[in-house]
């Protein structure tokens, strides 16, 4: 890889070399006592997170894991008042948005579109995210960057985002509280969660939401969209004596919301319409109901091994009665367009386990760490759809909803598919200075296309290969190969007949440094990486004499660092930037082309200064370059910078502690366009979407 010296290498450089020196003047002993700090002094006020499971699988140190890992604590998500996983993911500049139609967010990790389907996982499960998924059930949310196929089968080439869940907590504590903003929205919410018998043994935890959303978009009748949202959340946890422990959750998610596809630009970046134009109707939504419901069990094995089986089954149902707008050969001349609505309902179902044996041995000298597991997925799908005529719409009007009903269609369309994978994981060291990291995966995939003939079975070996030095006790330089596969669809051959194709792969190489400074309650990390990914499949005739080939590719090059934990002692950061030369390949349509919402530099930070022990003082800076709005890179979306900013307040009444907080978003009012969808019709650029104007926040909430 070539990388020339970028201000985001300097600072990695500068942080290795200052860790270096501090770390040299150190004694053993004093090492002895920073080492048990490390297990010990993390706080919840603490910005720092000393390990993230999802990474390996195991309790591996951030230290001891070869690959870049990012921890977002719940602390961040509390001072943010973040509500959606978007909110949350701004701060790791690795994450740009793309598209939020159909009340879903789309993400982009390393510029690489993350999978609604393999990309997001919940605590360590594959989870469908084809919606906006809840945070306050959340106490992190860790992004695993780069190719991640060894431990979680198919997966996109970006990585991925495993958001772990709240546990129950031996003390009992609660947490009743209320935010809304200056729009009107508002979101009431309960965190209860302590033991449920007297020795303590049994535990548990439940959070319910209300939340209820309005926006500044209008539709064309003056109404703004809104959203209407139910979150419950329930818990149990038991010790199994001294041998075990079982767990037992449930979480159903009711999310109504206007549906809104995003503005459209013309050939210049100006909206048709004005920036606030809603081109749907007001009268089409999407309902969705999740239901989450499965368990694990955990086996001690003694002091060095565990067992631990987990299982989820999510359900989730959408309907969407939509009127699905679309430009003409008109719209850009007098603001004319047409919609084709229809009534649909979507019905997944979503099945998922695990099982991993985790142990530690000493072979001679060496010490391994060692995973041998396997797990799987169970996809279901099943649609009604009824649509209606293509009906044209004035500008400034609205169509009657033509009352479409998914019921009358007696005919659904199904698929399904399955993979099962196994993996075995050994991390050793070998002195106090190295370690090596080797594992591979084999996996099965089934698919059955239903109404096409023929699915597209593939199976996969993934392998990855790290080494870690450790020039110092808080301090660590490594080096990972890792590769990622992704099944692709079965296609027509034109003459009725179904062709398989090879998985798309990706290799990745990375190169990075993470210390621990200031006592370790500060991590510094910086990696450079070269990703690329191939076996793209794409049409090179017509879609009625289609010619198939998959030659086509994408390469990612880039370096990121960051910052994150407590600078001093009344003032904590999370700060990120990252710097990325993403590309297509030996592409028909795309060669040389940047994919859409990727920018060169992009960078966030989220700081807390504690005036007193009851006060403290935010500021939040979050930076995008100049993107592409489509794939195509015929318009360029301008860079932008915005800047949060919030203060909190405590106070004491007996046992309760009051939080008062108030939160700026985007302080100097600017304008801005958050993602697209990456695709344009009749010269105009669609699924475009801002990013909120001004907006005031305040909460209230009591803890006893």
């Amino acid at each position: 890889m070539n990388f020339s010296l970028t201000a985001v290498s300097s600072a990695v450089l500068i942080a290795l070399v200052s860790a270096q020196a501090q770390a040299n003047t150190q004694t053993e002993s004093e090492k002895q006592v920073d080492e048990t700090l490390t297990v010990h002094a993390q706080s919840f006020d603490d910005y720092k997170v000393d390990s993230a499971t999802g990474a390996m699988r195991s309790d591996a140190t951030m230290l001891d894991t070869p690959q870049s890992v990012s921890v977002i604590p719940e602390i961040i998500l509390d001072e943010q008042l973040a509500t959606t996983l978007g909110e949350a993911l701004q701060n790791d500049a690795s994450i740009n948005a793309g598209s939020k139609k159909w009340n879903r967010e789309v993400f982009y990790s390393r510029g690489f579109e993350l999978n609604t389907g393999t990309s997001y996982l919940r605590n360590g499960q594959t989870q469908w995210s084809h919606y906006m998924l809840p945070i306050e059930t959340m106490e992190r949310i860790e992004i695993i960057k780069g190719p991640s196929s060894l431990l979680y089968g198919q997966t996109t080439p970006g990585g991925l985002i495993n958001m772990v869940s709240k546990r129950p907590t031996h003390k009992p504590m609660v947490n009743i509280g209320t935010d809304f903003d200056d729009l009107g929205s508002s979101r009431i919410h309960i965190d209860a969660s302590g033991a449920l018998n007297e020795s303590g043994s049994i535990r548990g935890r439940t959070v319910l939401v209300k939340q209820d959303t309005i926006e500044s978009r209008k539709y064309a009748n003056g109404d703004n969209r809104e959203r209407d949202r139910f979150l419950g959340y329930g818990i149990i946890e038991a010790d199994l004596s001294d041998w075990g422990l079982a767990s037992f959750h449930y979480e159903r998610t009711q999310d109504k919301a206007n549906i809104d596809s995003g503005a459209w630009l013309d050939s210049e970046g100006n909206p048709v319409g004005g920036k606030d134009a809603i081109h749907d109707m007001s009268w089409a939504y999407t309902d969705i109901t999740v239901d989450n419901i499965g368990g694990d069990v955990e086996v001690y094995l003694g002091t060095d091994w565990t067992v631990k089986a987990a299982y989820n089954h999510q359900l989730y149902k959408r309907q969407r009665h939509d009127s699905s707008p679309r430009p003409t050969s008109d719209t850009i001349n007098d603001g004319s367009y047409e919609i084709k609505p229809f009534d649909r309902l979507d019905d997944w179902q979503l099945r998922t386990f695990s099982l991993d044996l985790n142990g530690d041995v000493k072979l001679g000298n060496i010490e391994h760490k060692l995973l041998f597991g396997t797990n799987g997925r169970l996809y279901d799908y099943e649609q009604y759809r009824e649509s209606g005529t293509t009906t044209p719409v004035v500008p400034g009007t609205e169509e009657r909803d033509p009352g479409l009903d998914y019921r009358r269609d007696s005919t659904a369309y199904n698929s399904d598919n399955q993979f099962y994978g196994f993996y075995a994981q050994d991390l050793m060291t070998i002195n106090d200075h190295w370690q090596v990291l080797i594992g591979g995966r084999y996996d099965l995939y089934y698919a059955d296309n239903g109404d096409v003939s023929g699915g597209n079975d593939s199976q996969a070996f993934s392998p990855k290969v790290g080494v870690i030095f450790h020039p110092a006790y808080n301090g660590s330089i490594y080096a990972n190969y890792s590769e990622s596969f992704e099944p692709t669809s079965s296609q027509d051959d034109g003459n009725g007949n179904m062709l398989s194709f090879d998985p798309a792969t990706a290799k990745q190489y990375e190169v990075g440094t993470k210390w621990e400074l200031l006592d370790n309650s500060l991590l510094l990390t910086g990696a450079v990486f070269d990703i690329t990914k191939n076996n793209i499949l794409l049409n090179l005739g017509s879609s009625a004499t289609p010619v198939w080939d998959q030659g086509a590719s994408q390469h990612h090059k880039g370096a990121e660092a960051t910052a994150q934990g407590q600078v001093s002692q009344n003032w904590f950061v999370m700060a990120s930037g990252m710097y990325l030369d993403a590309e297509y390949e030996n592409h028909a349509t795309l060669n040389g082309k940047t994919p859409a919402n990727v920018p060169e530099w992009t960078g966030s930070a989220w700081t807390r200064y504690a005036v007193t022990e009851a006060t403290a003082l935010n500021i939040g800076l979050f930076y995008q370059g100049e993107r592409w709005a489509d794939n195509n890179n015929t318009l360029k979306l301008d860079g932008y910078t915005r800047i949060d900013t919030g203060a909190s307040h405590k106070v004491k009444s007996g046992a309760t502690t009051w939080d008062f907080r108030f939160n700026i978003e985007n302080l100097f009012d600017t304008e801005y366009i958050a993602g697209t969808g990456g695709s344009s019709s009749e010269g105009l650029y669609t699924d475009v979407h801002y990013g909120n104007e001004r907006r005031l926040k305040l909460s209230v909430n009591a803890t006893f």
